[in-house]
C-alpha cells in the first residue's frame, strides 16, 4: 500500500505538471529561458563567490556581462543572418531548378546511361520532392511561429528573461536547499544520488554541447566564407546550431552547403571539394577534440532518444517544449537506468535464487 501511495502521488504530480505546461505554455517562454540561463551561469557564480564576491555581486556581474554579450550578438550578427535567410529563401526555387538541370545534364552523359536512370522519371520525382520540401518548410515555419507565440513579443522575451535569470541566480542555492528539505527523509540519499546523476547528464550535455555548437558553427561559418560560398555565414551557423542534435547539424549543413556549391561553382571542382573539406575538417574536430573534451562519454543521452524528445516536446508544448526537452530527456534516461538497476536486483528478476549481480553499466 505504501508503494501504491507513492506511485499515485508521483503520477499525480506529473499530471499536474503536464497540465500546467499545457495551460500556460504561451507565457512560459521568458521564465523557462530565465531558469535555463540561471542554471547555466550558476557554476560561474559559485566560482566568483569562492573568490570573495557576495552572491548578489556575483550575480550582477555575470548578468551584466551576459546581457552585453547578448546585445552585441543581436546587434552585429542577427541582422546579417536575417538578411541572408530572406535572400536564401528567395533563391531556393532557382537553386532547386539549377540543381535539377545539373543532375539532368549528368544523367544525359555516359555515366547516366551506365547507371540506367530514366530522366523523365527523375524529373517527375524531383518535382514531387521539391513540392513536398516546400510544403514541409512552410509548415515548419508556421508551426514554429504559432507554437512559439511568445516569440512574437520579443521585447518581453529580452526584458523578462534577464530579470528572471537574475533573481533565480541569486536564490539558486537556497532553492536547491529548500527543495532538498522537502524530500522524504527515508529516501533522501537515493533522491540526492538520482538528482546528482540528472544534474551531471544535463550539465554535461547542455553546457558541453552548447560550447560544441558555438565552436563548430564558427568553424563552419569561417571556412565557408573563406571558400566564398553564398550564404556561408547562414549555412555555417545553422549547421553549428543544429549540431545540438549529434550528427544532424553536420548532415544538414553538408547537404545544403554542397548543393549551393554545386550550383554556384560548377564545373570548378576545386571549390566544391573545398566546401566538402570544410565539413570534413569540422566533423573531425568535433569527433576527436570537442566532443571528448567538452561533452565526454558519460552523459548517456542517445541521439535517437534526444531527437524523439525534441520532436515530442516541441509538438506538445511548442517552443517551450523545445527548451525543456533536453532536461526532461536526461531526467527520464537517468530514472530509467535507476529503475532497470533496481529491477535487476529485485526478486522479480532474480527469482528465488541468488544469481549474479546486474551488469556494472546498469548499476
Amino acid at each position: 500500500m505504501n508503494l501504491q501511495r507513492q506511485i499515485g502521488f508521483w503520477l499525480g504530480a506529473l499530471l499536474v505538471f503536464v497540465v500546467f505546461l499545457v495551460v500556460f505554455s504561451n507565457v512560459l517562454l521568458p521564465f523557462v529561458a530565465g531558469m535555463a540561463v540561471a542554471y547555466g551561469l550558476d557554476p560561474i557564480a559559485d566560482r566568483l563567490e569562492r573568490f570573495g564576491l557576495g552572491r548578489l555581486a556575483a550575480s550582477l556581474v555575470i548578468l551584466v556581462g551576459f546581457v552585453i554579450l547578448l546585445v552585441l550578438l543581436v546587434v552585429l550578427l542577427v541582422p546579417l543572418l536575417v538578411n541572408q535567410l530572406a535572400a536564401f529563401i528567395d533563391k531556393m526555387p532557382s537553386y532547386a531548378l539549377q540543381l535539377q538541370a545539373l543532375v539532368q545534364a549528368l544523367l544525359d552523359t555516359r555515366l547516366g546511361h551506365l547507371i540506367q536512370v530514366d530522366s523523365g522519371q527523375f524529373n517527375s520525382s524531383m518535382g514531387s520532392l521539391m513540392a513536398e520540401a516546400a510544403g514541409w518548410l512552410s509548415t515548419l515555419l508556421k508551426s514554429i511561429w504559432s507554437g512559439g507565440s511568445a516569440l512574437v513579443d520579443v521585447a518581453a522575451l529580452f526584458v523578462v528573461t534577464p530579470v528572471v535569470a537574475f533573481y533565480m541566480l541569486i536564490d539558486w542555492d537556497r532553492m536547491v536547499a529548500r527543495i532538498d528539505s522537502w524530500v522524504p527523509r527515508d529516501h533522501v540519499e537515493t533522491v540526492r544520488a538520482i538528482a546528482r546523476d540528472i544534474d551531471h547528464a544535463i550539465a554535461g550535455f547542455v553546457r558541453g554541447q552548447g560550447l560544441v555548437c558555438m565552436l563548430l558553427g564558427s568553424i563552419y561559418a569561417i571556412g565557408l566564407m573563406l571558400v566564398g560560398l553564398n550564404f556561408g555565414l547562414l549555412i555555417g551557423i545553422g549547421a553549428g546550431l543544429l549540431s545540438f542534435i549529434p550528427y544532424v547539424g553536420t548532415t544538414v549543413g553538408f547537404v545544403v552547403g554542397v548543393s549551393v556549391a554545386l550550383v554556384q561553382f560548377w564545373p570548378e571542382w576545386q571549390w566544391i571539394g573545398a566546401t566538402v573539406l570544410v565539413f570534413a575538417v569540422g566533423q573531425f574536430i568535433e569527433g576527436n577534440i570537442l566532443q571528448p573534451r567538452l561533452v565526454g562519454r558519460s552523459v548517456g543521452l542517445h541521439p535517437v532518444w534526444l531527437m524523439f524528445a525534441l520532436f515530442a516536446f516541441g509538438a506538445l508544448f511548442g517552443f517551450v517544449g523545445l527548451l525543456i526537452a533536453v532536461p526532461a530527456a536526461a531526467a527520464v534516461a537517468v530514472l530509467m537506468r535507476f529503475a532497470i538497476a533496481r529491477y535487476l536486483t529485485s526478486p522479480i528478476y532474480r527469482g528465488q535464487t541468488d544469481g549474479d549481480e546486474p551488469p556494472a553499466s546498469l548499476r
